[in-house]
């Protein structure tokens, strides 16, 4: 209930602050008078609503200036909050996680096109997909079973599935053992063929018409293959310098790996112990909250049980303001009405004396019609006939006084019901209070609690051996490293030798080039189209010595080449296609993850070999994938199955007691009083004050009425304006004198009066809205105070359990989120096993990108070479014939005898048309 808009309810245990005033409230007709005196405003008559407005205007500065001096604030709200409420999340921060600068990433570089190149013939070779089930009954049968028993169909059938996946690789090194059969026995003919004078062997070169355009064809020919046998070898060579350039830095990254093993195996105890610190943070919030259990708690019970007590007293005392309004008012009223039946008095006597003199005035003898003119006859009978309105028109000598209600009201306010609701908002606020005293011996058992939950969680790393399994992860390490550093120098020695090696096989096919190249310069440069093939020149000649030359190693080489070549073949391309290729697509996973693979007992190998559980779901593309996600090795692992952490932080282990030590709270609010029997009496005799039996229409139609029947102002004006009209004399001056009388009445009584009717009107009218059914708005404030009381004494105890238990499970949050973030941080954060995964991409480069892809670009370059030597000997044999000085040439018929000797000397056979 508002009376008035008169809130004086306090902040919350009556903070200071200044109070909002009422608009509108009683008894302020004088700020109106005096807003309308400053602003030089007259009232024709009683206008209440420009009275209000201007009312309104007059407490409007107040508000401007207590909001600049920052002193008004709201009664019913709080400056500052009653407690704390807790966030419920707790930041326990980020575990400190290592740096690992292993970059499992390589970029081959230019070569890389070679690579690609390499795999995509590869692809032509192989196209057809990965066999999983083929892999994976292979692995099952451990090979054994196959040899044994491949007489069996289904063995037949999966020999069969063999071969028609490797037919690719069957055929190619088919042709390649081929090659390498038929090149040694082919040279070996072809050697004995020319011993025989054939196969080229013979020194006669028969003349053709087009011999110059054959051997121009010839020779791009063979500086066409050549050209491709060197990039062929340069490939081999890129491969070859690329596998010990990435050498150096395989050995860096190897050194990378396991650095990163020793700073996990160091950095996770740290990291354990880091899990184990943090309990500090929830035990100190815990404490904390405990520490400020009375506005926690007590707010908590405070603010739910305020949403019935605040409003019961914010009623009582918005009664106390109305009981003050109501005073105020009546004084206002009781004063204003006896100003006005005084004045009314006096306004009806000096109207008297001016209607008196005005009638002498118009008995002059100007005013008779046989004495004066018509006009002024005229103006004098509508002067007289309008004296009848100068008359005063509110009779408020007829009102009755308002003394006994004052009275009355003065005898009610001798008990100051303000305080004693302020008394009952102090008692009630102090309920914050109350909670902390009755709680302060649980909370002084609860640290000891909190210490001994912290000792246990403390045994964390006593009960897992992170420490012992660690240090002997180390030492391993340690004695891997020592190992692998001993192994560099037999390494390095057989990289030399590998590289050697290779360096020897290029050098082989460079030697065949050089002839080819030589032989086509010196072929080219000592080629003379005028000399017969009996008297070529020594250079050309040493052209066809050298393409011979070229054509014998190559018989000699290609062989051996190819035989490389074949063997490289076979073992590079299967572990591209079967190891790289599935690894990179994860079906080298799913063979390994393949149920019962390793052992027909064993679903998941890694689960049945580390827990001997190999139902467990730890398969290797997890354990990869994870560790690939940087998580921590004990999801990764499985590590729950040695050692389970979410039974040992049970949340339930640490709460139980927690819940016990609430379950024993028992807060009593009874000694909280809302309003004493004083008060309530108070508010009782309020109502039988009488007010409400006031006539407040009786007032109110007096009121209206006005102070006089006619404006003085408008008639003095109107009988001026008469006078006028009349000629001259004592008569004109006469009614002159008495329309002044008359301002002067009204500047001097009818203004003050207006303004005593103001403020009567605005009393009365604010009396009749406060005591408007008074006795039910009282016994309203006293049914809700009733209420109140009985809740806080009787039924306070359905709020105190409901808000208890909401703070208990606050509490009991902060263990459950300390024990949520150990599990997660232990599952994501703690020793994430980046460096597992580091390993195997690691082994994927150093095996897949750098030693296959080396390896199969070197074979591949070779190949190249061993097979274009076939056209290579093909064209440097019948190249050779054009360079090489003839033994015997064509004789022609067409030439004379006689110049047959000094043409052809040596000529020993004639030619044959066929051939010419």
């Amino acid at each position: 209930m508002v009376f008035c808009g008169c809130d004086q309810s306090p902040a919350h245990g009556g903070r200071g602050g200044k109070r909002v005033p009422a608009l509108p409230r009683a008894g302020t007709s004088t700020r109106t008078a005096l807003w309308m005196v400053v602003l030089g405003l007259t009232l024709p008559g009683p206008a209440p609503q420009l009275a209000e407005l201007l009312d309104l205007w007059a407490v409007f500065p107040k508000y401007l200036i207590w909001t600049y001096r920052g002193e008004l604030q709201q009664p019913t709200e709080d400056p500052e909050p009653r407690h704390r409420s807790p966030s419920g999340q707790l930041d326990f921060g980020h575990v400190p996680q290592g740096v690992y600068e292993t970059v499992p990433y390589h970029e081959p570089g230019m070569v890389g096109i070679l690579f690609h190149m390499v795999r995509a013939f590869l692809h032509v070779v192989q196209p057809n997909p990965f066999p999983q089930d083929l892999v994976v009954k292979v692995t099952k049968d451990k090979f054994g079973a196959i040899q044994s028993e491949y007489q069996k169909p289904e063995n037949v059938v999966l020999t069969l599935k063999a071969i028609y996946y490797e037919i690719g690789f069957v055929v190619c090194a088919a042709l390649g053992v081929l090659f390498v059969v038929l090149m040694p026995l082919v040279g070996f003919f072809f050697c004995l063929c020319r011993c025989c004078n054939n196969c080229g062997g013979e020194m006669h070169q028969r003349q053709r018409k087009n011999a110059e355009c054959q051997r121009g064809l010839l020779t791009t020919l063979l500086f066409t293959s050549s050209l491709v046998i060197t990039a062929g070898v340069l490939c081999s060579y890129a491969a070859n310098q690329n596998l010990s350039t990435q050498y150096k830095s395989m050995r860096r990254l190897i050194s990378s790996n396991l650095r990163d093993l020793h700073r996990f195996s160091n950095e996770t105890p740290m990291q354990i112990d880091f899990l184990v610190f943090q309990y500090a943070t929830a035990k100190n919030k815990v404490i904390s909250d405990l520490d400020n259990v009375g506005p926690l708690l007590g707010g908590r019970i405070y603010d739910e049980l305020g949403k019935v007590v605040r409003p019961a007293l914010e009623g009582a005392l918005n009664m106390a303001g109305a009981m003050r309004d109501t005073k105020e008012a009546l004084e206002n009223a009781s004063v204003s009405l006896e100003v006005l039946q005084e004045a009314t008095g006096k306004l009806h006597h000096n109207l008297s004396l001016v209607r008196s003199s005005i009638n002498r005035s118009l008995n002059d003898p100007g005013c008779r019609d046989e004495d004066s003119d018509a006009t002024t006859a005229q103006l004098c009978r509508s002067i007289r006939r309008s004296l009848a309105l100068l008359h005063v028109s509110g009779n408020f000598t007829r009102l009755p006084n308002v003394h006994n209600q004052l009275e009355s009201v003065n005898q009610v306010l001798k008990t100051d019901l303000s305080s004693i609701v302020q008394r009952g908002f102090a008692s009630f606020n102090d309920t914050p209070g109350l909670v902390n005293d009755q709680l302060t011996n649980v909370i002084d058992g609860a640290r000891s609690m909190f210490d001994a939950i912290g000792s246990n969680i403390s045994s964390f790393n006593k009960v897992f051996p992170v420490h012992s399994s660690l240090n002997n992860f180390t030492n391993f390490i340690s004695h891997t490293q020592s190992k692998i550093e001993d192994l560099y120098p037999e390494i390095d020695e057989m990289e030399f030798y590998r590289w050697i090696s290779c360096i020897g096989l290029c050098c082989l096919v460079v030697l065949i080039l050089s002839f080819n190249f030589l032989a086509i310069l010196c072929g080219n440069l000592g080629y003379d189209k005028h000399a017969s093939p009996t008297t070529r020149g020594c250079v050309s000649n040493t052209g066809g010595t050298l393409l011979m030359a070229g054509v014998g190693f190559s018989f000699l080489f290609s062989w051996v080449l190819m035989g490389v070549v074949t063997a490289m073949f076979l073992v590079g391309g299967n572990m591209e296609k079967l190891v790289c290729e599935p690894f990179h697509t994860k079906q080298l996973f799913k063979v390994l993850d393949t149920p019962n693979l390793v052992n027909p007992d064993w679903r998941n190998f890694i689960p049945g070999y580390l827990y001997n559980d190999s139902e467990l779901d730890l398969t290797v593309e997890s354990f990869y994938s994870n560790c690939k996600d940087n998580q921590g090795i004990y999801s990764a692992m499985r590590l729950d199955k040695l050692f389970n952490v979410s039974t040992f932080l049970n949340s339930s282990l640490y709460t139980k007691d927690v819940e016990e030590m609430f379950e024993n709270v028992n807060i009593d609010l009874r000694d909280i009083v809302l309003l004493t029997p004083e008060g309530k009496q108070s508010l009782v005799d309020f109502s039988e004050t009488g007010v409400a039996e006031i006539n407040y229409a009786a007032y109110l139609d007096e009121v209206n009425k006005g102070v006089t029947q006619v404006d003085l102002l408008s008639y003095a004006s109107e009988l001026e304006a008469q006078t006028d009209l009349m000629p001259k004399g004592s008569l004109q001056t006469s009614l002159k004198g008495q329309a002044y009388s008359l301002r002067q009445i009204h500047s001097q009584q009818v203004i003050p009066m207006e303004q005593a009717m103001s403020m009567l009107n605005q009393s009365i009218r604010l009396l009749e809205r406060t005591d408007s059914d008074l006795p039910k708005k009282v016994t309203n404030v006293l049914t809700t105070i009733e209420a109140a009381q009985h809740l806080i004494s009787e039924n306070a105890s359905q709020v105190v359990d409901q808000e208890t238990e909401r703070y208990k499970q606050t509490i009991v949050g902060y263990f459950r989120q300390y024990i949520e973030w150990v599990k997660t941080s232990l599952a994501m954060e703690v020793a994430a096993c980046k460096p597992f995964s580091n390993i195997v991409d690691t082994v994927e480069i150093i095996a897949c990108s750098v030693l296959v892809d080396s390896m199969n670009t070197f074979w591949f370059g070779l190949g190249c070479c061993a097979l274009f030597l076939l056209p290579s000997i093909i064209l440097s044999v019948k190249l050779a014939k054009f360079y090489l000085r003839m033994d015997t040439e064509d004789v022609y018929d067409d030439i004379p005898a006689y110049d047959t000797m000094t043409r052809f000397p040596r000529a020993s056979a004639p030619p044959r048309h066929i051939d010419w």
